[in-house]
């Protein structure tokens, strides 16, 4: 069983010009898989860490990213992946509450001319208890032509005045049930990196 997402529009609601960044998600042995197919723009240019580490501020250089929400306790786990074979994982309690950064990632890249392809196998002991909504988000492009494209972005006749791009409009994300993907029987394991949060 697995998932598929194509990243079709910008933040704010226009069709993306170009093939659309695709993510899918499947069961692994301790958490699920993730496998990113994208366009490689090659801008901006690689960030200077070492390939298959973790790297602040990842978001911004050309990345994909997937965020995965229990949307009643507002916990969520940020997934950033790159091209040249960064990573940056995120876990956050409330919009933007980062509590932990830089964690461990087993990710592999393949680039070719124009495209590249990455799988991340994200462990559950990362996702907070009983994720239910999902956004997946992808960046690219240099000053004016930075580009920032949703999964679900922000619907048109939601958008203010001035509006800049944000990742973090939880209320825009949608439904996920893992699962479709494990089984009707599955129970989320429990994390011991989320339990330390709690006590």
């Amino acid at each position: 069983m697995k998932m598929e997402f194509a990243i079709k529009h910008t933040w704010d609601s226009l069709p993306v010009s170009h093939e659309p960044a695709t993510i899918w998600l499947k069961s692994d042995n301790v958490g699920l898989l993730m496998k990113v197919s994208a366009p490689f723009f090659n801008d901006p240019p690689a960030p200077l860490g070492e390939p298959g580490k973790p790297f602040s501020r990842l978001w911004d250089y050309e990345v994909v990213e997937a965020f995965f929400l229990n949307d009643r306790t507002g916990q969520y786990l940020e997934v950033e992946v790159c091209p040249h074979g960064q990573h940056l994982l995120l876990l956050l309690s409330g919009r933007r509450g980062v509590w932990k950064e830089e964690l461990a990632l087993e990710f592999e890249v393949t680039r070719m001319k124009n495209k590249w392809e990455g799988k991340a196998h994200l462990p559950w002991n990362y996702f907070p208890p009983c994720i239910n909504k999902f956004n997946a988000f992808a960046i690219h492009g240099s000053g004016e032509e930075r580009k920032y494209e949703a999964l679900y972005p922000v619907p048109q006749h939601e958008l203010q005045e001035g509006q800049k791009p944000d990742f973090h409009r939880l209320e825009f994300f949608e439904d996920l049930n893992p699962k479709g993907l494990m089984g009707e029987d599955w129970k989320q394991p429990e994390s011991d990196t989320w339990k330390s949060l709690n006590n």
